[in-house]
């Protein structure tokens, strides 16, 4: 014959580990636990952050698009005043320039034909790479851009 198992302290005679008992001799199950409701201040604060984020955003954009000066306002002058400058040294046939030589590289300044600065007019502007003047024109200056934008200016003498 076997011997039983020995009996432990913590054990009843059945096997289970002892607990609390009810009236019955059923465990009794833990008491359920209510969830913490977070506090008026915990609710709170993901509002106020999502709100200062967008409204943040929000005031740069219309500041950005508004103000007279600076942003949008800003960059429009810039552009505008650079394609003004860009003109000057931008001549259609028939415009007298003066050839200013910044760094080796000659910029054709448009003048008045009746001013004393006029130095050439310009006769032609051939489009494409590597195009060369005529025998007639005094003066060609070529410019390459990009591909497909390559041209040359061809001047006569004033």
């Amino acid at each position: 014959m076997s011997a039983p198992p020995p009996y432990y302290q913590n054990q009843q005679p059945n096997g289970y580990p002892q607990q609390q008992q009810q009236q019955h001799g059923y465990p009794q199950p833990p008491a359920p636990q209510r969830p913490q409701r977070p506090s008026a201040l915990q609710r709170l604060l993901p509002i106020v952050v999502i709100l200062a984020v967008f409204g943040g955003g929000a005031w740069y954009v219309w500041d950005y698009n508004t103000d007279p000066n600076g942003g949008k306002a800003k960059e429009n002058a810039a552009q505008a005043a650079q394609a003004e400058e860009n003109k000057k040294h931008d001549p259609n046939i028939g415009d007298c320039v003066k050839i200013r030589d910044p760094q080796g590289k000659p910029v054709p300044d448009i003048v008045g034909c009746d001013s004393g600065e006029a130095e050439y007019k310009m006769g032609q502007k051939l489009y494409g790479p590597d195009k060369k003047c005529g025998p007639e024109f005094a003066y060609g200056i070529q410019y390459s851009i990009t591909r497909g934008t390559d041209y040359t200016l061809c001047f006569t003498k004033v």
